[in-house]
């Protein structure tokens, strides 16, 4: 058998992402390189040929430990919503990587990240991004366009008012996660990498009556999109009785597409995983079919 070459790991393991990663992992590595999983709850990692390891985002002492040993290592940021947590994470997780000797670090961040105030969560992954550049011997980034997934979780809910709402008129280039799992693994295993920022996004970017609208043919429902000012929209889902932290995390989000943020289609997810990035309709005929 040929000689193991490098040791992947992937912290965020068991999350959508970070599992889709592995899988994609497993397979482009058979025999080649050795995939190590990393979360705050390893025992829900159970892929065969997978050394799944403890490390919590927020007990940097431990991801020194888990991340020994590691070539390349991919960082999936948390869920957590309140505002400036990812941030800290990230910049802890970036510097035990430094300690720990890993060679290429690879941070998963999102289109729009730039240099603006929090709460917006751009602002955490500008900040994550700029640790990463000064901090890490090696680098690379990945940022994802919204994922169509988590479209598709909204529009359920709103098929059933017939209205899918946005603060006005945008664009957005929906990825699936499993195309952003696959690009992933394919830039973890590559060459040429170091200091390359990919953006990964389905192959079109779509208006909110055009979403709406292929939403409704899939599901055989009918769906508007109406805009709303924000302040409409966020009145909405205090009567609703979201948490605080959820409702500025989801307003965030809706002002972020009115800036265009995710009005972005590029080629890196065919680049970096060798196959075509899935359109939303695509997509959506699998969800509802």
């Amino acid at each position: 058998m040929e000689k193991i070459k490098m040791k992947i790991g992937v912290n965020g393991a068991s999350g959508n992402l970070g599992t889709a990663t592995v899988k994609h992992l497993l397979e482009r590595t058979v025999g080649k390189h050795s995939v190590v999983a990393i979360s705050r709850s390893p025992e829900k990692i159970t892929i065969d040929g997978v050394e799944a390891r403890f490390g919590d985002y927020d007990q940097p002492s431990s991801l020194i430990e888990s991340y020994k040993g590691l070539d390349r290592l991919l960082l999936i940021p948390s869920t957590s919503l309140q505002p400036g947590a990812r941030a800290v994470q990230n910049i802890a997780a970036i510097d035990a990587a430094v300690a720990a000797g890993v060679s290429h670090i690879v941070l998963m961040s999102s289109a729009g990240a730039r240099n603006v105030q929090k709460p917006n969560i751009a602002a955490d992954y500008f900040a994550s991004e700029q640790h990463l550049m000064r901090k890490a011997r090696q680098w690379s980034i990945l940022r994802m366009s919204y994922y169509a997934e988590s479209l598709i979780e909204e529009a359920q809910m709103s098929l059933a008012h017939g209205v899918l709402t946005g603060i006005n008129e945008n664009k957005v280039s929906f990825v699936s996660r499993d195309d952003l799992a696959a690009a992933a693994a394919g830039l973890l295993v590559g060459k040429g990498h170091d200091g390359a920022i990919y953006t990964g996004t389905g192959p079109e970017s779509l208006t909110g009556a055009q979403r709406a609208e292929a939403i409704a043919k899939a599901s055989g429902k009918p769906l508007a999109f109406i805009t709303l000012p924000a302040e409409t929209l966020q009145a909405q889902f205090q009567q609703a009785g979201l948490p605080v932290e959820v409702i500025t995390a989801i307003v965030s989000i809706q002002q972020n597409f009115s800036n265009g943020d995710f009005d972005i289609v590029t080629g890196d997810i065919e680049k970096l995983s060798g196959r075509p990035a899935r359109n939303l309709e695509s997509i959506l005929s699998t969800t509802f079919q």
